[in-house]
């Protein structure tokens, strides 16, 4: 089916959750003009208050995630689904299948490895035959970690990394009740599942691994100490995951970054002693929090204060949020480069709808190459992308790496 034979350009689904209310309002301010987009859930009173709330002619569809004939009608009737409804590993195949068969684009916001090397394996050959998109991740997780190593490494010449460092500089923003959601559901299904234990601590669990790999022990572990402003920085919460989609990344380019690469993905704390008692703190506490959503009585007690799915903080909390991320990397020949992205958005909340929804326009309408399958957001968009959250007060900056 010819894309414009489609009845709509963009179905938004889950869009009356938390983040998907936020990405249906910027959707409603940065849709082009004539754009054909439609909000889709489970609730159908709940989709037409939103309609009413963002004063939009949008068509409202009634959609359950488990249905898999619906699904189909509602791919086959898209240029692009944007998804936010998780856990993914729960209820987000379906839909992916569904996009691969109808050839449609596909965005979401997981974090989950399971899901993703779920969805590599079962409809990355699907997908490419019917030049389907389906592009994981297209948030806070992966898109400032997968952009910025993929446009820091174009800016390098392109040529074998011998280190990629994501630096989360700044971050100020609530963590959504969908990704704590996610998190859990990941945690028990590995607690009892052994193929699920290696997915999650394999860098390479969504590709086939290179024919090279660097030795467990060469693998950057634990508190680092950024010579350049002596901060102390802690491992970062979604580095393990962020790992992933980067090495898949350079997998879909040939192992274009090298199969030696070594990554790693960390967050300032500040300077000194006190820096280093906080990375430690921090570095402790995320343990703690994969330690207690393992065990039934200390899951219990967390779930009681952690952000439920579709919930979040207030407009005014999340307007003091902002993020900074910087990705730099070394070229085994050439000039160390660094990408710069940041935003003054709460980067779970708001700052997350504006890529997502940015995401889902760039695959409706930019020019982007023909190339299908399970692909990454640098590999599917990459600088038009980039260009495009640059208009919506985002920086994102490329440049040799200051004292390289």
């Amino acid at each position: 089916m010819n894309d414009r034979e489609r009845k709509y350009d963009i179905v938004l689904l889950g869009a009356t959750g938390f983040v998907g209310r936020l990405t249906a309002a910027h959707l409603s301010r940065s849709a082009p003009e004539g754009a054909r987009i439609a909000l889709a859930g489970r609730s159908p009173e709940r989709l037409v208050a939103l309609r009413r709330e963002l004063d939009v002619a949008w068509d409202t569809l009634t959609v359950d995630v488990d249905d898999s004939a619906t699904l189909d009608d509602v791919a086959a009737s898209t240029r692009v689904i944007a998804s936010t409804v998780g856990p993914y590993a729960r209820h987000g195949l379906p839909l992916v299948r569904a996009c691969a068969r109808a050839g449609t684009a596909y965005a979401d916001l997981t974090g989950e490895s399971t899901f993703a090397a779920r969805s590599v394996a079962e409809v990355h050959e699907a997908a490419r035959d019917s030049g389907a998109r389906i592009v994981h991740s297209c948030g806070f997780d992966s898109i400032p970690s997968d952009l910025g190593v993929g446009l820091a490494h174009a800016a390098a010449g392109g040529g074998p990394l011998a280190e990629a460092i994501v630096q989360v500089r700044a971050i100020k923003g609530g963590v959504s009740g969908g990704t704590i959601d996610s998190l859990r559901q990941q945690l028990l299904d590995a607690r009892t599942d052994a193929s699920a234990r290696r997915v999650v601590g394999d860098p390479y669990a969504l590709t086939p691994g290179p024919s090279r790999r660097l030795p467990a022990s060469s693998r950057e572990r634990g508190l680092r100490l950024d010579e350049t402003s002596d901060v102390w920085q802690a491992p970062f919460v979604m580095g393990a995951y962020n790992q992933q989609v980067v090495q898949r990344t350079s997998f879909l380019g040939g192992w274009s970054y090298g199969e030696l690469m070594r990554y790693r993905e960390v967050v300032d704390t500040t300077t000194g002693a006190a820096g280093r008692i906080i990375a430690a703190a921090v570095s402790a506490a995320t343990g703690a929090l994969v330690a207690g959503l393992l065990f039934p009585p200390t899951r219990a007690l967390l779930d009681r204060i952690l952000p439920s799915p579709g919930e979040g903080p207030s407009a005014r909390t999340r307007e003091a949020g902002r993020f900074t991320v910087e990705a730099d990397v070394y070229p085994v020949e050439g000039t160390p480069t660094r990408t710069r992205i940041s935003a003054p958005y709460d980067p779970g909340y708001d700052g997350t709808a504006v890529m997502l929804g940015e995401s889902a326009l760039c695959l409706a309408f930019d020019d982007l190459p023909p190339r299908g399958g399970v692909l990454t957001p640098m590999a599917a968009m990459g600088e038009a992308l980039a260009e495009r959250l640059r208009r919506h007060r985002f920086t994102v900056e490329t440049g040799p790496l200051p004292g390289g």
